[in-house]
């Protein structure tokens, strides 16, 4: 069977990372980028995959990109819903319901229209062999995000949640849905934060003492997308170095 993955955000980072070490392992992938086109195409060219620009809190873009994946690889296997975003460290007694709105729209409706073009096209009930899907998720669901980023801690709450319930809603219908939550990691995500530094000074203060590196995330969602873990649904998994 072909295996064909889509990483929503894989220009960068964990994405990247999980690009290429599944076209390693033999995934047609597309790449999906928001405004950095020449990151994308550029990952797409060296994996031989495909770059697809789409904004996943878009419902009409997302469904053009799931077309577009159909048109030139073929039927989705695999799904990573990957995109994400955090912003400015600050209280919630200074969010904005722009900011709050903003974080949700990609990190938790981005996810769920990813999944649900996924379904469509992985489920045994339309027709399709079944597949995997990785959800993104963070440890600050775990931990809370206090005085930093509760709006995005409990986005990535909300990712738990649903990782859960779509498990158990389709896994009789050939698909396994499963979560990975990152803890510090080295990706161009930290600069949104306004304190790029907080990388080394968090990651230190980790049981293992440092921060993590995109590929030892990455090598989790690949070999959870695997065979090797056909028997691992509605499962968090956490990569944070302990914490």
């Amino acid at each position: 069977m072909n295996k064909v993955l889509l990483v929503t955000g894989g220009g960068r980072g964990i994405g990247a990372a999980t690009a290429r070490l599944a076209a390693r392992d033999g995934f047609s992938v597309a790449v999906n980028y928001v405004r950095d086109r020449t990151a994308a195409e550029q990952l797409a060219n060296e994996i031989g995959g495909i770059a697809v620009q789409a904004d996943v809190a878009s419902e009409a873009d997302v469904v053009r990109m799931f077309e577009e994946v159909d048109r030139k690889l073929g039927r989705l296997t695999a799904l990573v819903n990957n995109a994400g975003v955090v912003d400015r460290g600050t209280r919630v007694e200074s969010m904005t319901a722009e900011r709050i709105a903003r974080m949700f729209a990609i990190n938790v409706t981005g996810s769920f229209l990813c999944a649900r073009e996924a379904v469509k096209r992985m489920s045994t009930r339309h027709g399709g062999r079944g597949g995997s899907i990785v959800n993104v998720s963070s440890i600050a669901a775990k931990l809370g995000g206090a005085g930093e980023y509760v709006d995005y801690a409990a986005s990535k709450g909300a990712i738990d949640t649903f990782t859960l319930g779509l498990a158990k809603e389709v896994g009789g219908e050939g698909i396994r849905v499963n979560a990975v939550r990152p803890g510090i990691i080295r990706t161009e995500i930290h600069v949104a934060s306004g304190d790029p530094a907080r990388v080394d000074r968090i990651g230190a203060s980790a049981p293992l003492g440092r921060a993590g590196d995109p590929e030892e995330v990455a090598a989790l969602i690949v070999w959870l997308l695997s065979e090797a873990a056909s028997y691992t649904s509605g499962a968090l998994l956490d990569v944070s170095g302990g914490r």
